[in-house]
């Protein structure tokens, strides 16, 4: 026969292994950001919906205080997760992250394929800190084999102010949508005075000239940018005009060595 006290302890162990249980298939707080940039993009909703988005945002923020919590000056590289290894731009991308691995910089990307993947790539070869700072999307999109860390962030603005205040120079190359937007966010803090000039090279000159001669004919032509804007955006196909130009930047990337 069982005592009330061993039916009692029986209970208690029981219920003890449900919250445990329950604790292990709750998914934490930083987890339940999934889905939450679109429910908060959704339109008009309770006040109280947005504040819960709001602490999401926060917690997100806090994860990526976190991760990029590091020492080494980071620059982070933008292009196309459409290019295959051999393409003229995947090695381009390689040899990027590995000059600049070589020296002493840390090397930030999407995180994904094509032009991330070899910055990464040849940061990693280098024996530099490579690191992925991905998105999460409908379609997923894994992390390459050649990031040291890894994060994925569920909201687009998070994400962005994360490498720009992490990132001392950024490096475009050729890309699409996703690149583009990255590419005129930094430009636009930069012509509003939000951020300091910081280094901003665009790589691929056959790809690029384009937009730049829209910039000339266009916009400054209609009075919508200034001439001085033109120079927010440095264009080469050099590595080594790459590296001198940051060097030689008011704002470049060795006055944040240490600073978060």
């Amino acid at each position: 026969m069982t005592s009330n006290d061993e039916r009692g302890h029986e209970a208690g162990s029981e219920s003890s292994e449900g919250e445990r249980r329950h604790e292990v298939d709750r998914p934490s707080l930083l987890e339940q950001v999934t889905g939450a940039e679109a429910e908060f993009l959704a339109g008009r909703r309770r006040h109280s919906d947005n504040v819960e988005s709001a602490v999401r945002i926060f917690l997100e923020f806090l994860r990526g205080f976190e991760f990029l919590s590091i020492d080494e000056p980071s620059v982070t590289v933008f292009g196309s997760a459409r290019f295959p290894e051999g393409h003229p731009w995947y090695e381009m991308a390689r040899e990027v992250g590995r000059r600049f691995a070589e020296d002493g910089y840390a090397v930030m990307t999407g995180g994904g394929p094509g032009v991330m993947e070899a910055a990464n790539r040849g940061c990693k070869e280098a024996g530099g800190l490579s690191l992925g700072a991905n998105i999460h999307l409908p379609h997923e999109q894994y992390p390459n084999p050649y990031v040291d860390r890894f994060i994925e962030f569920e909201h687009f603005f998070v994400r962005k102010v994360m490498m720009v205040k992490y990132s001392c120079a950024f490096i475009i190359l050729p890309g699409g949508f996703g690149t583009l937007d990255e590419l005129f966010e930094a430009l636009t803090l930069i012509q509003t005075h939000k951020i300091d000039h910081f280094p901003v090279i665009v790589m691929g000159t056959d790809f690029w000239r384009p937009m730049l001669d829209f910039f000339s004919e266009s916009l400054i032509a209609e009075g919508t940018i200034s001439p001085a804007d033109m120079d927010l955006v440095f264009l080469t196909d050099s590595i080594d005009e790459a590296f001198d130009y940051i060097r030689r930047h008011p704002h470049g990337c060795r006055d944040n060595i240490g600073h978060t």
